[in-house]
């Protein structure tokens, strides 16, 4: 039966690409992405190779952590303003884009540790942390168990801000499987971009080809795995009743059309209110709240982000 349904799963995925706008994409390997600067590598946790971008210098370091999901192009509109006065390092995590794919621990731990080892490989001492998404949630890990190396957070639509019963957080762990991300469809797969932004930017279409050209690419299961294990690393150590210890000076942005944040489906409600909350438990935080943009607010607003981190990092 588990054979059947997979061969089912298959098939419907092979008719409803070969009907859709998508059906001349060319597969593609993970490191067939195109990046817009050259890719570099650093080894972490022994023998994981960590896939990053470093441009630009200055008198601080600015590191970027994608969301769920996603890449180091998730910054590509930030870096080419910001690099002019910063030093600004996008990775990849394990697991994503160009970085090392494996059946890793993965937990927030897990992903702290990894920025930590990161910055003492390339000797940082401290750094401006920004994350989206899950990037956010990871940023804010590493400044709770590491605020040695965190000089200050930037937090973009992050998770954790958000709470959730322990009936919530096993929906997550039951819907998010490995099949259920293989097998998107590449109607679906449109779906879930264009949700994360207010009015998608014709120039975020790579996100959307990107993601379905990878679908036969040798190392997806391991892409797969990365993605469910991550949901379930940021259900099993929420950090919203630990906002309140963050030192570190603090800007958080949001769209406030953002549809992810809160779930719709488990927590109605506006994003402004979520964002407010968090923002109050936190000592020394600013909130930008951007209209008409959704959760994807570094690319969307990239012009009015890139203005809003210059004035806090002055």
């Amino acid at each position: 039966m588990r054979i059947l349904n997979l061969i089912g799963f298959a098939i419907i995925g092979f008719v409803l690409l070969n009907c859709s706008p998508y059906k001349n994409l060319t597969k593609m390997e993970f490191e067939d992405l195109e990046y817009p600067y050259p890719v570099k590598t650093a080894t972490v946790n022994e023998n994981i190779k960590i896939a990053y971008i470093d441009e630009g210098a200055g008198d601080q370091t600015i590191i970027f952590i994608h969301g769920l999901g996603s890449y180091l192009r998730a910054w590509e509109k930030n870096i080419p303003a910001l690099k002019e006065k910063y030093r600004c390092i996008a990775i990849d995590l394990p697991g994503y884009g160009k970085s090392d794919k494996g059946i890793y621990p993965y937990s927030m731990d897990f992903f702290a540790d990894v920025i930590k080892e990161f910055t003492e490989e390339l000797n940082i001492k401290n750094a401006v942390i920004a994350g989206h998404s899950l990037g956010g949630q990871i940023a804010i890990s590493t400044a709770l168990k590491y605020p040695e190396i965190v000089s200050k957070l930037i937090l973009v639509d992050p998770a954790g801000f958000e709470r959730f019963t322990e009936g919530q957080k096993q929906w997550f762990r039951d819907v998010m499987t490995v099949k259920f991300v293989k097998f998107t469809s590449p109607n679906q797969i449109r779906k879930n971009v264009v949700i994360n932004f207010y009015d998608m930017p014709d120039d975020a279409e790579f996100m959307i080809t990107d993601r379905i050209a990878l679908r036969g690419a040798k190392d997806f299961d391991k892409y797969c795995y990365a993605v469910v294990e991550s949901v379930s690393a940021m259900v099993d150590a929420p950090v919203y009743n630990l906002l309140e210890k963050i030192k570190q000076p603090t800007l958080i942005v949001f769209g406030k059309n953002d549809e992810l944040i809160p779930n719709r489906f488990l927590n109605p409600g506006f994003t402004e209110d979520i964002a407010k909350e968090g923002t109050s438990k936190i000592p020394n935080a600013k909130l930008v709240l951007f209209e008409k943009c959704g959760h994807f607010s570094q690319f969307e607003k990239a012009d009015e982000f890139n203005y809003e981190v210059e004035i806090f990092l002055k």
